[in-house]
């Protein structure tokens, strides 16, 4: 039986070592971490209620770039202030950060290693999985409640046929679901009105719950209100943390210099990408291919494939792109092509993540003073909705690129399906943990790689 009691408040070094040990565990995509997050925080550790991880998620997916990590940096900031929030999204991107770096050196040092993509196989059919897994987790949770559920059932239906068959942009079908919130709140404003005794709507009608340290009445922490004297202070430490490294970089090497420009292309990427990892990466292929020259399109698809197979969001191929076009650049001169594509590397995630790190920490305090307000929460809960239906496009993407990895004309692939199916069994009727899962599934391509051998 679930206790009533709220748990102790938890201690910045639990946090720590939390962050940390998600940093490392933190496959499958943005729909995979944020169901690992769930789990953990919500329905294990009873850190965050279920209404302010959805208030605080629908934040997140509103704005461009990784909306995983950002909400790992909303979280730690909600719980243990602003070092709490740096913390949180650092150590998200960290174990990846210094991953990728590894395995991209060996790709450039050492070539194509078939192990490797035997491994690479296998993966693939376990990040399927994690999707699906997400899907049914975040629709069960959003999609059921009586009152309202046939208007978010249409939302996500239309939201997946939007993305999936007609292709519309992702902001497009996130302002039409927040637009459509709006407007049910005006004129249907029964569809969202709550039963709650504090008044307070809620963003799902959710069945009771064991108390959480940051439940669903728990005030606002002091830090978390909204002044005009915080705001300021976020955005002036953040614009110094931007401009400082960029006037470096053109001190040096010119405002042509390869590290410069990615510095430059990757802060637009930042800022004008929205919709995770799936959308940014047109942009950047455009960019980092088809413009710069930085890296070919055939390396450009096994970054892809290496940042599914490492934890941390996949947006992180970003760090391989920046290694492989230093290395190819030689920024630091033919001697140090290791260094400097390391140094490109870091470049590259720096300018990638910073403003992630700002639209969470400026933005917070105004986000939290609309919790539990009905005109905000309105749009937000449509909004869950319409992720569903995004995420759910996303799954069908990685089941038809597992069923023809050559296209629409390739063969089938029977044994990546096979293994993706065990892989959902084994999540959802076995309940098995993400990390075995994956382990095993990696365990099955190399098995498979040496039979054929």
């Amino acid at each position: 039986m679930p206790t009533a009691t709220a748990p102790v408040p938890v201690s910045f070094r639990e946090a720590l070592r939390f962050w940390f040990r998600l940093g490392c565990i933190s496959f499958g995509g943005p729909a995979g971490q944020i169901a690992i997050m769930h789990r953990e925080l919500v329905e294990q550790r009873r850190w965050i209620s279920e209404r302010r991880f959805l208030h605080a998620l629908n934040y997140c997916m509103l704005l461009p770039g990784p909306e995983a990590q950002q909400l790992a940096t909303y979280l730690g900031w909600l719980m243990h202030r602003t070092w709490g929030g740096v913390v949180a999204g650092a150590l998200f991107v960290m174990p990846s950060l210094l991953l990728l770096i590894g395995l991209s050196w060996g790709y450039m040092a050492y070539g194509d290693l078939p192990w490797m993509a035997a491994v690479l196989w296998g993966i693939k059919p376990a990040v399927a999985a994690l999707v699906l897994q997400a899907v049914h987790r975040i629709g069960s949770r959003t999609l059921t409640t009586p009152r309202r559920a046939p208007l978010l059932w249409a939302i996500a239906i239309l939201s997946f046929v939007a993305v999936a068959l007609l292709q519309v942009p992702f902001p497009a079908v996130v302002l039409a679901a927040a637009l459509t919130g709006a407007l049910v709140q005006r004129w249907l404003p029964g569809q969202f009105a709550s039963g709650a005794s504090h008044g307070a709507a809620s963003i799902g009608a959710l069945a009771p719950h064991p108390a959480a340290w940051i439940d669903d009445h728990t005030p606002t922490p002091e830090h978390a209100r909204f002044t005009p004297t915080r705001l300021a202070r976020v955005l002036t430490a953040g614009a110094a943390l931007w401009l400082l490294p960029l006037a470096g970089l053109i001190a040096v090497w010119g405002w042509d210099g390869t590290l410069t420009q990615m510095a430059w292309f990757f802060t637009k990427a930042a800022l004008l990408t929205f919709g995770g990892a799936y959308a940014v990466l047109p942009y950047v292929h455009q960019g980092a291919v088809e413009h710069f020259g930085w890296l070919s399109a055939a390396q450009m698809m096994d970054g892809l494939a290496l940042g599914e197979s490492t934890p941390g969001p996949l947006i992180m191929v970003v760090t391989f792109v920046g290694f492989v076009g230093g290395w190819g650049q030689a920024v630091l001169g033919p001697q140090s092509l290791a260094l400097g594509a390391t140094l490109a590397a870091v470049v590259v995630t720096w300018f990638t993540f910073l403003p992630s790190f700002i639209f969470v920490l400026a933005g917070g305090p105004l986000i939290e003073s609309t919790h539990g307000k009905l005109h905000f929460t309105a749009p937000l809960t449509t909004i869950s909705a319409a992720v569903v239906g995004v995420i759910a496009s996303l799954a069908v993407f990685f089941g038809l690129h597992l069923a023809r990895p050559g296209g629409a004309s390739g063969a089938i692939d029977f044994a990546a399906l096979g293994l993706a199916l065990a892989a959902v069994w084994a999540l959802l009727r076995l309940k098995w943990g993400v990390v075995p899962v994956i382990a095993l599934c990696a365990l099955a391509g190399l098995i498979r790689h040496l039979v054929a051998v």
